[in-house]
């Protein structure tokens, strides 16, 4: 390894950015660099940035300005990087490199550059990359879990999300390519598979002509990794198709994470998603005859720009009438340069407040009652940690998506990463508590 320096890597945002930060980490590893978690014990601090609202982007200053502070030199990549690139260089004088978005498979050259003396700027204007199956990757997610990613990018032009600003159109990987991938992680002992793009619906739109994602399904099908799971399936791209390839291949879970931000069509309209409000109910009602077991997430936003109370009135009278088993919600966040920034009738902070815990606590007698549904039956889960202290054990059902829904604690031993059958003896709003069934 010679004199290399150590580096230390911060992932902050969504599971998008976690995949970059895996890529970084594999090739800086097979470039002879020594990684350290403990950013204290590292020469440098690659902090892998998000910037989807301004929540997210204030978390992103402050380890910035922390790591800064220590001395570290620092390396800035990611969604904030690509969009306040000479901004960052400027503020931070500690900031040695800002990488964009489409650039993190050059950065064992941008940390040679910088090795060199060189301060670098290595961000493309309109990000094309995406790694593939051949490119190096470290997986930072407990050992029975990977993220694979279908495609990058979006070419919707939704009027809050400045995501395609900072990621580019979509461009999607050969479903050859993904299998590929999928067999190397079934070989790495994964027991759950997570497909995510920014619309995984739209899959295979851009290299084949038309959307792909039920062929991909049935193709991920013969991949001996017993759980297949999808993000971000946006409700017009759930085909007859797509919904009979989810229920025809026995490993793909019929849990589908619905983005559908609104019930109402004016204001999916001033969201610039008008084709939605057509179709909602109708999906929504198609998925539960066609698919009776579907367990179905969904986010929302409250507080849009314009959003009435008749308009919110609308959204809970939606909610209480489906019954999703998980529900986000987010208020409005004015992000410059989308649309939806200068648009009139903005609302106050504590109205957008009250709406969204007026929502959730719609949801959670409903979440609850879902729940509840599993006590009293075993079902499977997957292990991911032990309690030091109890040794309790702690996983997920395929109800629950990491991260974002609940978790399944349970008494008894199991090897962690494997898939046992656990009986269910009580339900709260998020969790379910069981025993290893024996």
């Amino acid at each position: 390894m010679g004199n290399k320096p150590t580096i230390a890597i911060s992932h902050l945002g969504c599971e998008k950015n976690r995949i970059d930060t895996e890529h970084m980490l594999g090739l800086l590893a097979n470039a002879g660099y020594s990684i350290d978690s403990n950013e204290e014990l590292a020469d440098y601090a690659i902090v892998n940035t998000c910037s989807f609202i301004q929540a997210a982007r204030e978390e992103s200053v402050r380890t910035l300005v922390e790591l800064a502070n220590a001395g570290k030199k620092v390396i800035v990549t990611g969604c904030m990087a690509q969009h306040f690139q000479e901004e960052l260089l400027e503020e931070l004088p500690e900031a040695v490199a800002v990488v964009g978005t489409g650039d993190y498979g050059k950065i064992v050259d941008v940390v040679g550059r910088v090795e060199a003396g060189e301060r670098v700027t290595e961000i493309s204007p309109e990000p094309t990359y995406i790694a593939d199956e051949t490119t190096p990757r470290y997986r930072t997610t407990t050992e029975g879990v990977a993220y694979l990613r279908v495609a990058e990018g979006c070419n919707y032009r939704c009027a809050f999300c400045i995501i395609p600003h900072l990621r580019g159109n979509q461009r999607s990987r050969s479903i050859e390519s993904i299998v590929a991938e999928a067999e190397q992680l079934a070989a790495e002992g994964v027991r759950e598979l997570i497909l995510i793009s920014q619309i995984t619906t739209n899959y295979g739109t851009d290299i084949y002509g038309k959307p792909q994602l039920a062929e991909l399904l049935k193709a991920l099908g013969k991949v001996d990794i017993p759980w297949i799971r999808m993000h971000y399936a946006y409700p017009t791209g759930l085909t007859p198709e797509v919904i009979a390839a989810i229920r025809e291949t026995p490993n793909v879970l019929p849990y589908l994470d619905l983005p559908l931000q609104h019930s109402h069509p004016e204001i999916l309209r001033a969201m610039n998603r008008p084709w939605q409000g057509r179709v909602n109910d109708e999906i929504i009602d198609r998925i539960k005859t066609e698919l009776p077991e579907a367990v179905m997430r969904t986010t929302f936003i409250v507080g849009f720009p314009g959003e009435t109370e008749a308009h919110f009135q609308h959204l809970l009278e939606f909610v209480g009438r489906h019954e999703f088993d998980h529900v986000g919600v987010f208020t409005f966040s004015a992000e410059e340069g989308t649309p939806a920034f200068g648009l009139p009738n903005q609302l106050p902070q504590e109205v957008m407040d009250a709406r969204r815990d007026a929502l959730m606590q719609l949801q959670q007698p409903i979440s609850l009652k879902k729940n509840a549904v599993s006590v009293g039956k075993v079902v499977d889960v997957l292990i991911e940690e032990e309690n030091p202290q109890t040794g309790e054990l702690v996983g997920r059902s395929a109800r629950f998506a990491p991260e974002v829904d609940g978790l399944v604690y349970a008494r008894g031993t199991a090897r962690l990463g494997s898939i046992v059958p656990v009986t269910i003896a009580d339900a709260d709003v998020y969790d379910l508590y069981g025993s290893v069934a024996l």
